[in-house]
């Protein structure tokens, strides 16, 4: 499913012979997509830090938890390390198509060419997590994660825009954790004015 380079694996033994991470896996996601790429997090979690519908792989010294949701998108994926002047870190080759829905791919990439773009103005994003149904499960980001204008934005910006554009879909739902919005760049109600809408 998923290999590691003997760069990459040496890196990751070294890190979970850190204190505090012994008997650890490396739990392996695709957190969302945006610039035409999947987005990654890699973490280590304990063994009761698994959650139902893990799947568990052997990487030759350490073992991978992979959700059920992210596996799919990671077969033949390749992990590799470098470490250069110009970048340094994991690198990462997945051989999977960003969306195999012709409708979600019309949606991110109307979010890649415009919607973005608008939000980056004020420090926020948008991530496409899925499209199910015709609605689109979003996650806010940067400025806009716990931003009291956040409703605002969602529903009379990036809604109205996906929609007008592609009527196929029906919904845009936020499923965004805004009470972990570190530095929202408006805070206030929803009647303000939003920077998207």
């Amino acid at each position: 499913m998923i290999t590691f380079t003997e760069a990459a694996r040496g890196k990751v033994l070294e890190l979970l012979a850190g204190e505090g991470r012994r008997g650890s896996a490396l739990r392996f996601s695709i957190s969302g997509r945006m610039g035409g790429v999947f987005q990654y997090r890699l973490a280590f979690v304990k063994p009761e830090e698994r959650e139902p519908g893990d799947e568990l792989a052997d990487a030759g010294g350490f073992q991978i938890v992979v959700d059920a949701r992210s596996a799919p998108h990671l077969a033949g994926t390749a992990v590799d390390y470098v470490e250069a002047p110009s970048q340094s870190g994991f690198k990462i080759d997945n051989p999977n198509p960003l969306w195999s829905d012709p409708l979600a791919t019309a949606v991110q990439r109307l979010i890649d060419e415009e919607i973005n773009p608008a939000l980056a103005s004020h420090g926020g994003f948008v991530h496409l997590l899925e499209l199910r149904e015709g609605v689109a499960h979003v996650e806010l980001g940067g400025g806009c994660q716990g931003c009291g204008m956040a409703h605002v934005t969602l529903k009379r910006g990036i809604e109205a825009r996906i929609r007008e554009a592609l009527p196929e879909v029906k919904e845009v739902v936020d499923v965004t954790d805004h009470t972990g919005g570190a530095n929202p760049y408006f805070r206030g109600s929803e009647s303000r004015e939003s920077p998207y809408a």
